[in-house]
């Protein structure tokens, strides 16, 4: 009873408590609503721009998904093989290494980015195999490209149900409905002049016009779709669903008793809602960088809190329909996001660091065997697939070459890993216990780090260490089998 009080009270201080705003896990011997198959239900939560370190860490109040790494085991050292949104997507769906991207062409209402393509083959995907093997299947997203492009119709065909929101980058809502009074607010100066980063803004502030509800929040809107699902899939036994939320993806809303457990609540100036990506140097003056990269972090902390409250909607359903006992529940993310850190701001491929390039990555299973446990395995997310089938007790295809990472809750040991490589556009990254490397795929600007000497890679040795950078480099090409393909 007191760790429950003790999260109630917490949400209650901190402005956030509703009366579904964090789940309350039941013990083992708890009742529940049976099932009609011993084959469990697969839940698989993915929310996009999740750093690890403001889930695993104390950068970000994530009680509900914390509460999931206590029922769960916790996967610390998960890198995405492939980055980012879509390619991402790719990997946990198929199973299959996306990166590096050969044979790639430009894909209808997708970015024209390597990796940014369709899937050509849908019945690899877990969830078409899951189907086939008598699995009721559901999407449930406001991603733009999965759930609105021309790429994905078929892939959105593929499912029992897909459920999809517009908003973030779609038109919604007529972007007119925006006061210039309040596009300024989040429109800091070292923005503001951009046409693109103002139309941007605009659009996603009439789409969304959150930041005096959190209701109405992309994240509130699909964790809500996502619970009406699950009142479907609890009939349809067993089931695979997918609820994939674009939040916290920028531009960054959030209402103030969010931004205010992390910002200076004295602070009533414009917000930098939308960074650049690019070197914190090219847009932001020495004087003022301090101030400004200190609003961008709250308000990303508090974008991240925000869609952790509403994640609790949707598992709090959950376990009111009883089906914890019964469901494998997956969270995971696709890539982070850079604030400063290394110098950047945004996503930068050239600039891999965990801030960007790890992600969280929690497997709960039904029985909550390593229940609260840590792996510190190079999990990436090509390894999901082949480990909701196994615990599913399906066959995987042999396309899919990830890890079953599900071996653990057996007891079992878990292949040789002793490294994690991959990539985001044009450029890879190769992760041991000792190095980190970050290039392009032309291999023409190597950065080494030294992570028993520098774990927060500030200094790259690769001048010093030349052929350690050129050999880990040469590593990532014989993984990959040939050389890699350069877009640029």
């Amino acid at each position: 009873m007191e760790r429950i009080t003790t999260r109630r009270r917490f949400l209650q201080a901190a402005g956030l408590a509703t009366a579904a705003s964090a789940f309350v896990p039941r013990t083992l011997d708890s009742s529940g609503a049976g099932g009609g198959s011993d084959r469990p239900n697969i839940v698989v939560i993915v929310i996009d721009t999740l750093r690890a370190d403001h889930v695993y860490g104390p950068r970000a109040q994530t009680p509900n998904m914390d509460a999931l790494a206590r029922e769960g085991l916790r996967f610390t050292r998960a890198f995405p093989e492939a980055m980012p949104t879509v390619p991402a997507r790719k990997s946990i769906l198929t199973g299959r290494r996306q990166f590096p991207f050969r044979h790639w062409r430009p894909g209808r209402g997708l970015l024209a980015q390597p990796g940014w393509s369709s899937i050509p083959d849908l019945e690899s995907t877990f969830t078409s195999v899951l189907r086939r093997a008598g699995y009721w299947t559901a999407y449930v997203t406001d991603n733009p490209f999965l759930g609105w492009s021309a790429s994905y119709e078929r892939f959105r065909r593929s499912f029992d149900r897909y459920t999809r929101r517009g908003g973030q980058a779609g038109v919604a809502h007529s972007p007119y409905q925006v006061s210039e009074h309040e596009l300024r607010h989040w429109l800091h100066p070292v923005i503001r002049n951009d046409p693109e980063v103002r139309r941007r803004v605009r659009l996603y502030m009439a789409n969304g016009g959150y930041w005096q509800d959190d209701s109405r929040c992309f994240a509130a809107r699909v964790f809500a779709d996502g619970a009406r699902v699950l009142d479907a899939a609890a009939r349809r036994r067993p089931f695979a669903l997918v609820v994939d939320t674009f939040e916290p993806h920028e531009p960054w809303t959030p209402p103030r008793r969010y931004l205010d457990l992390y910002g200076d609540p004295d602070y009533h100036g414009p917000e930098p809602s939308k960074p650049y990506y690019a070197p914190v140097s090219l847009y932001i003056d020495r004087s003022e960088a301090a101030t400004v990269l200190a609003r961008m972090r709250a308000l990303y902390a508090a974008e991240v809190t925000m869609t952790d409250r509403w994640l609790g909607v949707f598992i709090d359903h959950l376990y009111r329909l009883g089906l914890e006992r019964d469901t494998v529940i997956v969270l995971v993310g696709d890539h982070g996001i850079l604030l400063g850190d290394h110098g950047w701001t945004g996503k930068i491929p050239i600039a891999l660091h965990p801030e960007l390039a790890q992600v969280p990555l929690v497997v709960v299973d039904p029985e909550r065997r390593l229940a609260g446990r840590t792996s510190s395995y190079f999990a990436s997310t090509h390894d999901l697939a082949p480990t909701l089938l196994a615990l599913a007790g399906v066959e995987a295809p042999r396309s899919m070459d990830g890890v079953d990472l599900s071996q653990l809750f057996r007891g079992g040991g878990l292949p040789d890993r002793p490294y994690a490589y991959g990539g985001y556009a044009n450029a890879h990254y190769l992760r041991s216990d000792d190095w980190a490397l970050i290039a392009s795929n032309r291999a023409d600007n190597l950065r080494l780090f030294d992570l028993q000497r520098d774990p927060g890679e500030h200094r790259n040795v690769a001048p010093g260490r030349r052929a350690l950078a050129r050999r880990l480099h040469r590593l990532v090409v014989e993984e990959a089998r040939g050389p890699l393909p350069d877009y640029r």
